[in-house]
């Protein structure tokens, strides 16, 4: 069978990548470039600045991929790109990059959706990982749990219903003072602390819900915060971070392990920016081992945003026959 070789555009957000993944899980090259160096002086992305970059680097990335995988543009069998969610900006660059190159080159076209390139990051790492499994997916902008039935079918049992798990380890992070991005910061400083020092909230909705929301944990923790300086008392950092974490595990625990059990599986991945949390890994691995589940991460480069994931989910969209044409457009608010 003749191998099938995807070039992917990732622009969702603060990462311009390219990549060549040859039959949906040998990476041939994956070239990122990182942008977090200057999103830090602001605290935050920019969306304005964001676009500008991708803008300036995305012609030489792709050169680079190319070249790094030995291939022509003219041995590539499709080319796959983000399409949402993600900043509005940011996914016009990589589109139009990919229509500009689809057209000039004469290649088959397919918008990929960020979040099922996600999944399709542990299928690089785990190439003996086949469906059906459960994909618990924490990212800086969504957290979902998702029944993986096939390569693309995919059921949305439950999701975040305001903040997502990253986007509350960035703004507890910056209440704390701290660096952008936030998460790993707060990962570090939570290994110093107590994390049974103070008593946050666990919100798990209605007991039969798999929706999460951690609006409520950012609140109390910032209340917290406010409460302490108001009486001048001395902060913990570290405890703080500590128990924040505590509360975030508890919950993504719970209900992970309650849905393994009643959907009768025992494979479960866990993909996103947080997934690559070293305390995060050794929790759901402890849960797994407890009920004989298998867990699947993908590797840490493939954790964080990457064009490798996305050729991936191209390559199974390919082979079912899913094209785009030249009318795709951005979906910033895509679901999965």
């Amino acid at each position: 069978m003749k191998d099938i070789k995807i070039m992917a555009i990732e622009s969702s957000c603060d990462e311009t990548s390219v990549a060549v993944v040859k039959n949906g899980r040998e990476v041939i090259s994956n070239v990122i470039s990182s942008q977090i160096d200057m999103h830090k002086k602001f605290g935050g992305v920019v969306p304005e600045v964001a676009s500008r970059m991708h803008l300036e680097v995305i012609n030489n990335i792709v050169r680079e991929a190319l070249d790094e995988a030995k291939i022509t543009i003219e041995e590539i069998d499709a080319i796959a790109v983000t399409k949402g969610p993600g900043l509005v900006g940011a996914l016009l660059v990589g589109i139009s990059e990919a229509k500009a190159l689809s057209y000039a080159c004469k290649k088959p076209l397919i918008g990929v959706n960020h979040m099922k390139g996600h999944i399709c990051a542990a299928l690089i790492t785990h190439k003996e990982l086949e469906p059906p499994f459960i994909c618990l997916l924490v990212s800086g902008g969504h957290t979902y749990l998702v029944h993986v039935k096939g390569y693309n079918d995919m059921e949305v049992i439950g999701k975040t219903i305001d903040d997502a798990c990253g986007e509350a380890y960035d703004k507890v992070a910056r209440c704390l003072g701290m660096n952008y991005p936030g998460g790993p910061e707060v990962e570090k400083l939570a290994k110093l602390g107590n994390e049974e020092a103070i008593d946050f909230p666990r919100v798990m909705l209605d007991k039969n819900s798999y929706n999460f929301s951690f609006s409520g944990l950012k609140t109390a923790v910032l209340n917290y915060l406010n409460s302490k300086k108001q009486k001048y008392e001395e902060i913990s950092k570290e405890d703080v971070c500590a128990s924040f974490q505590r509360a975030v595990f508890d919950v993504l625990i719970y209900k992970t392990e309650r849905l393994m059990k009643e959907k009768n599986l025992d494979k479960l991945v866990v993909s996103g920016g947080v997934s690559a949390n070293n305390t995060l890994r050794a929790e759901i691995e402890k849960m797994c081992e407890k009920n004989n589940f298998k867990s699947y991460f993908p590797s840490k480069i493939l954790c964080t945003d990457n064009a490798a994931m996305i050729a991936s989910s191209g390559y199974f969209e390919y082979i079912s026959g899913v094209r785009s044409d030249l009318t795709l457009n951005v979906e910033p608010n895509l679901e999965l």
